[in-house]
């Protein structure tokens, strides 16, 4: 399943998206609520279904997006790369967004490092050991 041409851009993948899928993904889907407290959020007071709603569609894209890197686990190519690059630097902004209105827990903030260190390591992957 690894592939032995590129080694390092599979690990990746494998690495990146299993942590993705049970730090982020699996949990926005199957239960946003929980997910929100334990990254520190206050949840809002009455109806949260939309709350809900917003967290399962964004735990379904990002199971979405780790099933295709999924599929280039054995085959790694760029365009999977680019696309992890630019949720990474999506996810950057949006976090940085809310550091300075501070509008999230400390957790999401910490979370600007971690998504930049991955999107570096994705677009170094993709330039330099792809290719």
């Amino acid at each position: 399943m690894i592939s032995p041409d590129h080694p390092l851009a599979s690990w990746f993948l494998v690495i990146a998206g299993t942590l993705f899928l049970v730090v982020i993904a699996l949990p926005l889907l199957l239960m946003p609520l929980t997910w929100a407290r334990w990254f520190g959020w206050r949840l809002p007071e009455g109806n949260n279904h939309l709350t809900v709603y917003f967290g399962r569609c964004l735990g379904a894209v990002a199971l979405a997006i780790i099933l295709t890197a999924a599929r280039f686990v054995s085959r790694p190519g760029p365009a999977i790369f680019d696309l992890i690059g630019w949720v990474c630097a999506g996810m950057v902004v949006v976090h940085t967004w809310g550091a300075l209105k501070k509008a999230q827990p400390v957790s999401e903030t910490v979370e600007i490092g971690f998504y930049a260190v991955v999107g570096v390591l994705a677009m170094w992957i993709r330039f330099n050991a792809l290719g």
